[in-house]
């Protein structure tokens, strides 16, 4: 037994590592072919060469790309901290292009300690903006301009993006645009003027390796051994860990969690729930964490409808298994009572309702969204003529009958 003092320790250390982007990113920047390592390059090369960049960060939400900017930013602020103005812009909030310029002339305002005028119009910060970019290009200075949702400002003219990527295009201005964007055709929504203007750099963000996943996952969950909580502790709780990773069970649930959400940030919500349901009074991780907490994280909005269906319903869709088992891919709803009829011939069972019982079960269904028509007819064809097919697949089914309370034994072997 551990004492409840440590595991909450170690348990508030895990969740802390799990809220800070930084510390979960870092692991994933030592490679010299990491997207860090090329984006710092990028940035670091327009400070100590004086020259101009531009560059899309391009990924699915989750994937990190506004965390290793971070960590880029961060990074260079302390090797280079006189030398870098920062102004970041929404696309949420600036795509309008008046009010994009404005907010950076209030930005650069702010950082030269200068007044800023909100009366002041869109040629008026446009020319404040480009005499900026000048005078801190002859000062030695870099201004990062980060776009977030990138996309939203090509909307409309695209006057702010062609303004700065023209006032880049002088020998005396010292610039980086960095758009942040989860549409990889980004750079294809630029207007042929700004196109020409843009470096057509990209970094793409994908899903993590195999090896990304467990070299992130030993890096936040492992303990420290030289920190205050007991060093015998720590030990057997990293080895508790690791044999935890080489077990072929764990393995399956990380691997059907991220074929479900294959970002970094949905495997850090599932790793925050796992540890929330360790057992204080036990002090460490188990298998059985991490299996509650992807239950509980994967909905199943198909098996809740299954746990609602009535016991006719369980039979029609059942039906529907048996006839796809034989390989008919689409059939009617008479095709369905036929082998209803077989079922309940070959079982002698006592629930047999009459065909119109059974039509309106098998249009609950369709409601469902459990089965759907395969032809697109419309309301032309009655609904019992129609071919239909499922939605649901066979392992579905099988589990949903498992787990509803009133679904008949024999139903369940039919289909297993």
């Amino acid at each position: 037994m551990v004492s409840d003092n440590a595991a909450e320790k170690a348990l508030n250390l895990i969740r802390s590592r799990l809220c800070n982007p930084n510390f979960i990113f870092r692991p994933l920047c030592d490679s010299p072919d990491s997207n860090y390592s090329k984006l710092k390059f990028i940035v670091s090369s327009s400070v100590t060469e004086a020259c101009n960049n531009s560059v899309l960060l391009l990924g699915p939400r989750g994937s990190g790309k506004v965390a290793v900017l971070d960590l880029v930013l961060e990074d260079l602020l302390l090797e280079y901290p006189d030398m870098i103005n920062l102004i970041r812009l929404n696309g949420l909030l600036h795509s309008d292009d008046n009010s994009a310029v404005k907010e950076i002339a209030r930005q650069l305002c702010v950082e030269h300690q200068l007044l800023f005028s909100k009366m002041a119009s869109f040629d008026d910060n446009s020319e404040f903006m480009i005499a900026m970019l000048r005078e801190c290009g002859l000062a030695h200075k870099t201004i990062v301009f980060v776009l977030d949702e990138f996309d939203l400002f090509t909307q409309g003219k695209q006057r702010l993006l062609y303004a700065l990527l023209d006032a880049m295009q002088s020998v005396t201005s010292q610039a980086v645009v960095i758009g942040v964007s989860c549409r990889l055709d980004a750079d294809q929504l630029l207007e042929k003027r700004v196109k020409s203007r843009f470096s057509h750099r990209k970094l793409l963000f994908l899903p993590p390796s195999e090896e990304d996943i467990y070299r992130l996952l030993d890096h936040v969950l492992s303990l420290p051994v030289d920190s205050s909580l007991p060093h015998d502790y720590a030990i057997e709780f990293n080895a508790k860990l690791h044999s935890m990773f080489s077990d072929e069970r764990f393995r399956q649930v990380i691997n059907s969690y991220m074929n479900f959400s294959p970002t970094v940030r949905h495997l850090v919500k599932f790793l925050f729930r796992a540890a929330s349901d360790m057992d204080l009074k036990l002090g460490y991780l188990s298998f059985e964490n991490f299996k509650s907490a992807i239950s509980s994280l994967q909905r199943q909005p198909k098996m809740e409808c299954l746990r609602d269906c009535s016991i006719l319903e369980l039979y029609i869709l059942v039906c529907m298994k048996r006839l796809e088992v034989k390989e008919q891919n689409s059939y009617s709803f008479s095709a369905v009572m036929k082998e209803y009829k077989s079922i309940h011939d070959s079982f002698q069972t006592s629930d047999y309702y009459s065909q119109d019982v059974c039509l309106r079960a098998f249009e609950h269904v369709l409601q469902r969204g459990l089965v759907c028509f395969a032809d697109g007819r419309g309301r032309i064809q009655s609904t019992e003529f129609r071919p239909v097919k499922l939605l649901i697949s066979f392992a579905e089914i099988s589990q949903g009958l498992k787990a509803h309370h009133l679904c008949p034994a024999f139903l369940q072997k039919l289909a297993s």
